[in-house]
């Protein structure tokens, strides 16, 4: 398990914008986190790295936004009010966890994996593999992003 710290918001942008830059088509991102932990400031990194023009809004309320015009589609879900798998499946949401065309990053993934997180069973790999990323808060304000991949 790899882990990386941001002591600001641009440094957390930059974390993802990092891993925006290495993204592959079918590459899943499943966050993990408190509210205000930074979870849409790695997203709007990840869109920088992309290539992405468009400027990132947390999905809270409609669930599911797609970012084109970058060097791949971002797909960006929140599961936040959603409880089971089958309240994702009942939303339409299974095809951007599982063989999205672009890139997924799932807020909140936990109610998707539940207890698999932070390592899901082979069977709930997405197409072109997981990076499981937990997010914390430190007691100096500071980011603790601890984070491994799974599958390709």
């Amino acid at each position: 398990m790899a882990i990386v710290t941001s002591n600001s918001p641009e440094e957390t942008q930059a974390i993802g914008a990092a891993w925006g830059r290495s993204a592959r088509s079918g590459w899943v991102l499943a966050l993990q986190g408190d509210l205000g932990v930074g979870k849409t400031q790695l997203v709007r990194g990840l869109a920088v790295g992309l290539e992405c023009p468009a400027r990132v809004h947390s999905p809270t309320f409609a669930l599911l936004h797609i970012y084109e015009g970058g060097r791949l589609l971002l797909h960006h879900l929140d599961l936040y009010r959603l409880n089971t798998l089958e309240d994702i499946e009942q939303a339409g949401l299974l095809e951007y966890l599982w063989q999205p065309e672009g890139v997924t990053v799932v807020e909140w993934a936990d109610r998707w994996l539940g207890e698999q997180l932070p390592c899901p069973d082979a069977a709930l790999l997405p197409t072109g593999g997981l990076r499981c990323v937990r997010m914390q808060t430190l007691e100096n304000g500071s980011r603790r992003m601890s984070y491994e991949d799974f599958g390709h």
